[in-house]
Parts: C-alpha cells; sequence; structure tokens
C-alpha cells in the first residue's frame, strides 16, 4: 500500500487527569502512534468517538475512508471531533491531548468525562512514513520575525501554549503580546516566560463576559506596527459565522509583524473586520481560524 499523508490510527486511552476545571489532559498508547507524526505546534488531528449505543468506530484505514465515512447517515455513524497534538513521542507511543471539558453534552466531553485506561479510540493523524506536504497546521511565521501578536480562547489553548513554548525554546525570540480568553481563572496554566513575552488571561467568569468579549477587547487593545496599518485596500469578504469556514492563513511578505489568532468563530469574525476592515491591517499578516461557533456542532 503507497504511503498517504494522514492514516487511521488505532489508540487507547493510557492515562487522564484534570489539568484545570475544564481542561483534561488524555494520553493515548498504540503500537501505530510509532508511525505518527506532527510538523507544528498547532497540528490537527481527528478523533472518532464510540457511537451513543457503545459501538466503538471502525473506520477503515484506506485513502477513500472519509467518503466511506460521509456516506453513513449522521446518526450511524461514529462521532468525529478535531483536536490539537499537544505532544507526541512517536519512540514511546505515546500521543497527548488536552480536552475542553464542557459536561455530559457532547460525544467526546462526555467520553472523556467517563472513559477508562484501556478504552479505544480512532485517530486520523498525520503519518511519519510519508516524505511529501502533510499540512493540517497553520502556525507557520515568516524566519526572523519581530513582532507577534497572540489571541485564543480555551479551545485553542493547547495549540497557543505549543506556539509559546516553540518560541521559548528557540534563540530568536519576536516581541509577543498573547491574550488568552478561558472559563475561570482556575483555568489559567502554567506556561514558559521571557523577555519580550506580555501575556495575559482573560477569564470569563469573573464578571461573566460572553464567549469571545474579551478576545475581541483584547483585539481593540493590541499594539498594531504602523508598517502594516492602512496597508490593506480590497474589500473584505462577509462571512456566515453559522454556515461558512473562518480560516484565512497568512502569507509570507516579511517579518515585521504575524498574527495568530483562533477560538469562536463569531469572535474571530469581529477581529476579523475590525483588523482588516477598520484598521487595515494587511491580510497576508493575518492567520485567523474559527475553530468552533457557539450553539453549533462542527467536526
Amino acid at each position: 500500500m503507497s504511503e498517504r499523508p494522514y492514516r487511521i490510527f488505532e489508540a487507547f486511552l493510557a492515562s487522564k487527569r484534570m489539568l484545570t476545571p475544564h481542561m483534561a489532559r488524555l494520553t493515548f498508547g498504540g503500537e501505530q502512534i510509532a508511525d505518527m507524526t506532527t510538523r507544528a505546534p498547532d497540528q490537527r488531528i481527528k478523533l472518532f468517538f464510540p457511537k451513543a449505543d457503545g459501538t466503538p468506530p471502525a473506520i477503515p484505514n484506506r485513502a477513500d475512508w472519509y467518503e466511506i465515512y460521509k456516506s453513513i447517515s449522521p446518526a450511524e455513524r461514529a462521532p468525529m471531533r478535531t483536536y490539537t497534538i499537544r505532544s507526541l513521542d512517536a519512540g514511546a507511543r505515546e500521543l497527548v491531548v488536552d480536552f475542553v471539558m464542557h459536561g455530559d453534552n457532547g460525544p467526546a466531553s462526555r467520553w472523556a468525562m467517563y472513559a477508562e485506561p484501556g478504552d479505544r479510540i480512532q485517530i486520523s493523524a498525520p503519518n511519519r512514513r510519508f516524505d511529501g506536504v502533510i499540512g493540517g497546521f497553520d502556525w507557520e511565521p515568516p524566519a526572523g520575525l519581530s513582532q507577534l501578536l497572540l489571541i485564543a480562547d480555551e479551545t485553542a489553548l493547547p495549540a497557543a501554549a505549543g506556539i509559546l513554548e516553540e518560541i521559548a525554546g528557540g534563540n530568536a525570540k519576536p516581541a509577543t503580546q498573547a491574550f488568552i480568553e478561558v472559563p475561570s481563572e482556575a483555568d489559567v496554566i502554567d506556561l514558559p516566560q521571557w523577555d519580550g513575552l506580555s501575556l495575559a488571561w482573560l477569564p470569563r467568569g469573573k464578571d461573566d463576559h460572553a464567549y469571545g468579549a474579551q478576545m475581541i477587547a483584547a483585539a481593540g487593545a493590541a499594539v498594531i506596527p504602523a508598517s502594516v496599518l492602512g496597508a490593506d485596500t480590497m474589500e473584505l469578504e462577509a462571512i456566515d459565522v453559522d454556515h461558512d469556514t473562518l480560516w484565512d492563513r497568512a502569507e509570507t511578505i516579511d517579518n515585521a509583524f504575524y498574527g495568530w489568532i483562533a477560538g469562536e468563530t463569531a469572535a474571530v469574525s469581529r477581529i476579523r473586520t475590525l483588523f482588516i476592515k477598520e484598521k487595515r491591517i494587511d491580510r497576508r499578516h493575518l492567520t485567523m481560524m474559527g475553530y468552533w461557533r457557539h450553539g453549533k456542532v462542527r467536526a
């Protein structure tokens, strides 16, 4: 069988612990994880969970798995959700994924709540044996970046944390503004620090803020280099936050500024309007992604 950029992996839950009241860290094991890889701190993967009746997922490891999956009615197929690789040790056959916990009201959160070590799932993830372009990530800052703006909510926190850890472990560190919205003050986690990093945690619970409200406020307060302001003169295409996928990727034009914004789609859409339509920031400096939509299901 020829190698593909992504493949289906069989895995089992090895351990589980709560990091914060709303974030659980699940570690997965399995011999096949030896063939998994990751290319960036925001590397996306798909997890397949048991159906409501407990039937385990049975996604075939073949090139047309997605067509087969989509041909099954939503009520009959295994629930699929997108997550970020928090860490991967292929040699140790160990994959770590952080789950946002929001109660017994969705297949992923429910499974994470009740799963026991040994429980099995399937994962679509990058294939170590493939030597071409894999994709599935969006953190691609220009070399020698001078200034970074990072805005995220808790769903993008695993990726944001990985990005900050990668920068902290490097040599040349950009001046960084990071704003992270979380449910409560108890959901703040330890992240690396360095000279030039301004990290602000934005707990919603303190003043009962709406989802994304503090991300939007942070975007308005962020310091943007004058060189990228007023540079975008193109019309901004409208986004229907309930039906469209908001996924804008930056282009490398220079290393002056790079924005990575991810979280609730309506919030990211408002930030997109603020940055591009109102501030006229050159959109080629901005990666903006709607990870989820409040009140909607997204795989």
